[in-house]
Formats: C-alpha cells, structure tokens, sequence
C-alpha cells in the first residue's frame, strides 16, 4: 500500500542527552522509522529541536530537512511523534493551530496518547499511511495569568492548568468563579483545571472522574481541601474559570507541568476553551476505553 501522507514530519528527542538517548542513537530508533516511511512512498523531514543546539551541528540524519514547527504546519500533512506523552504534548500544542494529524509511537511508560508500541509500529503504521485509522479529536485550554487588568503569562494547555501552593508553605485560599458565577472560595494545597485528555493525568491522581474525550468539558479537582465536603466537579467548557490566589505564598500556574507563571496576591488565571483542537490518528478499531484497560490494568485479578 501507498501512503496516502505525501510530506511527514518525524517528531522525537533524538538528540537529548541521557539512556534513553544513548539507547536511541545505538538501536538506530529514529533512522529506522524514517527509512520506513521512505519505504512507503513518505518525503521525511525532522523537526528542527530534534537536532543537537551548536551551530556547527548537522540535521540527526543527512537524508532528511529539518524544519521548525511553523515550517512542519506549513508544509508537512502527518506528524510522526515518537516519545513519551510529554513530547506529544509539547508539539500537540505548538501545531494545534496548523490541523496537522499527529500518530504517536510510544518510548514513554504510559502512553495514553502515544499509543503505538515501538516493537510493532511498522505493522500497525501500514494500514494507518494507507488511510485506515480512527480520528480523535482533543480540546485545549487556552490561559492567561491577569495582574493589574493585563495579561502577564500566557499558555495553551492540553492536559491541564493547575495553581499550587509553594513547596514550603501552606495551603493557598483560592476564589473560583465559573461563568459569570461565584463558586466558591477554597483553602487548599491547590486547583487543577484539567481537559478529558488531562483527566488521566494529575487530575485522576488527585481524586478527579475520568472524562470521555468526546465529552465537551473539564474536571475541576481540588488539591488536599481544608474542607473534605470541596469535591471534583465537571464543568461545560463553553464556561470561562477564573481563579483568583487571595492568599499564600509563592504559589504558581502550572501548564501541562511544562510552563509555570509565579503568581502574586491578587492574579487571577483565566482558563478559556482554545479556538484550536489536536488531532491524533489511531490504528482501525482503536477504542478509548481499550486504552483505559490496558494503561490502568482493569482487568487484572478478573475471572
């Protein structure tokens, strides 16, 4: 079969240090992937963080351009991630706004959105470059910190937004407002604004409901309530949420755990719908809750 993806973006940490690196660059991981989209008929390119920082340094493989993220959007109609879920949220987000398909071929431990396992992803890819595979669509939050009426940090956010005391002080008193409406205000370690795709991540590990991802809202879970009666809620996410820190110290914005904004008395995080989706291409078949399954081992200790 021919692929129907003429232009793919292979998308990694080939570059970054440490074992898993040293690993890659001895099994050749991401020289193999890419000679197997030339196979089926794919222009490969790389994306240009994948290659090492100095100026002198060349493009992970000869054979293939490195191009920025912009340039991926621009030209590319596939993003191949290989990595972990965190890679694939970093570029989820950066290429959200382009509409670019991403597949995700799993080097991580849990792989919830990097789902493909690395020792059978030519057999699964085949049929996917072909144009067999099931299309997901996952909602992003767009945030903003707010001091003084002006936007001071700004973030997109696939899993989630979550506001956190300081590691060595107490719980923080948050005011919540959802709407145009006063919820409640809280004392606790910290709030976590997470999307369905977020909902089996901190969310989940702070007591919060999974979340289809079909379903069109967000969890709202606090962190360690001073109050035990402040329990997770879902919310629409046609709702702004806005968050105001009314007291504690050196409290934060945590984004996908992968940006901060320290926070002040009296900032308020703002969390909106973002106008863009990601989009994820699974193999034929490929079902929600089989994930759920196998990444929280529901079935073990049954009949």
């Amino acid at each position: 079969m021919t692929s129907r993806f003429r232009h793919v973006a292979l998308i990694g940490k080939y570059q970054a240090s440490g074992a898993r690196a040293q690993a890659d660059a001895r099994d050749g991981v991401m020289e193999n992937i890419g000679a197997f989209l030339e196979s089926q008929g794919c222009k490969v390119f790389v994306e240009r963080s994948t290659c090492k920082e100095d100026e002198e340094s060349a493009p992970p493989h000869p054979r293939y351009e490195a191009l920025t993220v912009e340039e991926i959007g621009q030209r590319c109609d596939l993003g191949l991630v290989v990595g972990g879920d965190g890679t694939m949220l970093g570029i989820g987000r950066q290429l959200a706004s382009y509409g670019i398909p991403l597949i995700g071929i799993n080097r991580g431990r849990l792989g919830f959105i990097t789902d493909i396992p690395l020792d059978n992803y030519q057999a699964t890819l085949i049929p996917m470059l072909a144009g067999e595979y099931e299309e997901d669509h996952r909602s992003l939050m767009h945030a903003s910190v707010m001091r003084d009426g002006a936007s001071v940090f700004d973030a997109l956010a696939m899993n989630d937004v979550v506001v956190n005391r300081g590691a060595t002080s107490g719980m923080v008193e948050l005011r919540v407002s959802v709407g145009r409406h006063f919820v409640a205000s809280q004392r606790a370690d910290g709030l976590i604004i997470a999307t369905p795709t977020g909902s089996t991540a901190y969310a989940l590990s702070a007591g919060g409901p999974l979340l289809h991802p079909a379903v069109p809202g967000w969890v709202l879970v606090p962190i360690a309530p001073h109050t035990l009666s402040n329990r997770p809620v879902v919310l629409p996410d046609a709702d702004e949420i806005v968050i105001e820190l009314v007291g504690g110290r050196d409290a934060s914005a945590n984004f996908d755990m992968q940006s901060l904004a320290s926070l002040a008395i009296g900032d308020r995080v703002v969390v909106r719908r973002s106008d863009f989706r990601v989009r994820f291409l699974h193999p034929r078949g490929w079902s929600y809750f089989d994930t759920l399954r196998k990444k929280l081992h529901w079935n073990e200790g049954g009949s």
